[in-house]
């Protein structure tokens, strides 16, 4: 079904109470484990339709922010969402006191329990409050950043269409974006304080109602941390730091010789990778779209089968246009059994990504999509994290329709901004941690801290004084801080899995394909590691990843010539 013709509905609250008394009763007085066992599927069956809805609502918010429709149906969802919580809360509390717990397990998974009585110490009626406040200020976030009407080049950009500004090889045309966007985050730099200053003290009192010191525990229940903790990613902290920060800041001393710019290097002149300017996609989205479409019909039967669903189901929205959201994301309609993929295309390399990238997603959740239950389907997010950055690694063999001449600079570009974007979002998952760790402090001693971290995780950045990316204030920029916090370290331990990837496509193409469907097919029924294991890979948290990929991937920039 088309994506136009999907009929949403309010998911009403007291509708779905009515249907979930029901469905506990059949569970509490399940006399088999027939009974039990059907109880549960129907739950699953519910809870997947309200999250259709869900998902209907907010893509078609994001897609056009102005249609006061569904701005309203999200305002509501916003409202009630931790009411549905507080439904799958009860129900996933009697799932696991069930006397048919054991037969469960034993045929759908003990991880599913697992995950469950994490979501429990995660959740009580208790916070609710704290959450509708929280959703309410991720909304009032995303709404902010969608008004960005920039005036440059004789008309009024959207922060997706300042991108190819702020990559021109002109020294003053790609200084002047990065200057024009950083007043627009310092003219809604209090604002921007504001919204976060509310959050961090919304999460921290919901955390203590808990019980929790601060929200850092609550923030790793909230996001399944089911197989490592706050100690395993410090390690990771430190590895990054021995063998990935020196092998970036040799590489950006190399682009700083490559583009006669002075090193350390602002961020708008860090942000051109070559003289002559950075790749670009030839043609125009529909030419991208056709070349991604030839990418999978070539990989596999899979993969061929999943891009001609999405394209004719209209299941990709990602040409930029003025009211549309920012960012880009990868959605399930779990009703209908696909994914769908939003981003906005802006005529730069990252166009290339998200047709590899955001794909990657979908096409996980696709190959899965028919595991029971639904709970069992997708993974904790790093582990779907690995399932996309690895996608864009094997977009490599259509480098040469996506970019032509440009193919060998895409593919430098790429792998540098792989290896290099490790520190950064290790640094943005470390200021998580200190300002949860110090949820009173002044936003301006929050900048203080970006500052400081900029120092260890990016020492290739001197910070010039030019509004807000300068000042050391860019952390108000990047939306997971704001909406989803202690997501960004996901994208660490993936890109660290994908890079390992990489090198065995260097050698073995079919191998590593026939390595990421192992790891694909499994869903979510194993953790991260687990994952990580199945397909023969060494564990992000084992300080031997880090110096091998920092080893190859620096091997390989050396030795190809990009220019």
């Amino acid at each position: 079904m088309k994506f136009s013709e999907m009929k949403y509905e309010r998911p009403v609250i007291e509708q779905t109470s009515d249907k979930y008394d029901k469905i506990k009763n059949d569970l509490e007085n399940a006399g088999s484990f027939e009974d039990a066992e059907k109880a549960f599927l129907e739950w699953d069956k519910l809870i997947s339709h309200i999250d259709t809805m869900m998902s209907i609502a907010y893509i078609r918010n994001s897609i056009d922010t102005n249609d006061e429709y569904y701005e309203k149906e999200v305002e509501y969802i916003d409202e009630t969402s931790p009411l549905f919580v507080e439904l799958e809360q009860g129900f996933t509390k009697l799932l696991i006191k069930n006397k048919f717990r054991k037969e469960l397990e034993e045929k759908y998974g003990s991880l599913l329990f697992k995950n469950a009585e994490m979501s429990i110490e995660a959740f009580s009626p208790e916070i609710i409050p704290e959450v509708r406040e929280t959703n309410k200020l991720e909304t009032a976030y995303q709404k902010l950043i969608a008004s960005a009407q920039i005036e440059f080049d004789g008309d009024k950009r959207t922060l997706s269409q300042m991108t190819p500004y702020k990559q021109s090889p002109d020294d003053e045309i790609r200084r002047a974006a990065w200057t024009a966007e950083g007043e627009f985050y310092n003219e809604h730099g209090k604002e921007l304080d504001e919204i976060y200053d509310k959050m961090v003290k919304l999460r921290t009192k919901a955390a203590r109602k808990l019980g929790f010191d601060n929200f850092i525990k609550l923030g790793y229940l909230q996001m399944t941390r089911n197989c490592y903790t706050p100690k395993d990613i410090e390690k990771f902290r430190k590895a990054v730091i021995k063998y990935i920060v020196p092998a970036a800041d040799r590489l950006y001393r190399v682009q700083s010789e490559r583009t006669g710019l002075e090193y350390p290097l602002s961020f708008a002149d860090a942000a051109l990778k070559f003289k002559d300017g950075n790749p670009s996609p030839q043609g125009n989205a529909e030419d991208i779209l056709e070349t991604g479409k030839q990418l999978y019909h070539e990989l596999s039967k899979e993969t061929s089968e999943f891009i001609d669903v999405m394209l004719e189901d209209e299941l990709l929205d990602v040409l930029s246009k003025k009211g549309k959201a920012g960012g880009g994301y990868c959605s399930n309609l779990s009703d209908y059994k696909v994914p769908f993929i939003f981003s906005n295309f802006n005529g730069t390399s990252d166009d290339v990504e998200v047709i590899t990238h955001e794909a990657g997603h979908a096409f996980a959740y696709y190959a899965s999509r028919n595991i029971v239950p639904s709970y069992n389907i997708s993974p904790t997010l790093e582990a779907c994290e690995i399932h996309s950055m690895t996608m864009e690694f094997f977009g490599w063999r259509k480098s040469d329709e996506f970019f032509g001449k440009d193919s060998t600079k895409f593919k430098y570009s790429h792998l540098f901004s792989a290896i290099t974007f490790i520190p950064y979002g290790t640094m943005v998952d470390h200021f998580q941690h200190l300002v949860y760790e110090n949820p009173d402090i002044t936003p301006e001693q929050r900048h203080d801290i970006w500052r400081k971290l900029l120092g260890v995780y990016m020492p290739w950045i001197k910070l010039d004084g030019s509004p807000f990316y300068g000042e050391g204030k860019g952390w108000q920029r990047q939306m997971h801080i704001y909406e989803n916090p202690f997501y960004y370290i996901d994208y660490c331990l993936a890109q660290t899995v994908a890079l390992e990837f990489w090198n065995i496509m260097q050698k073995s193409h079919d191998e590593a394909w026939e390595r990421y469907m192992r790891l694909v097919k499994k869903g979510g029924t194993q953790t991260f590691t687990e994952l990580v294991e199945t397909a023969g890979l060494k564990s992000p948290f084992d300080e031997e990843a880090l110096k091998e990929i920092a080893q190859t991937s620096e091997k390989w920039l050396d030795g190809v010539s990009p220019l």
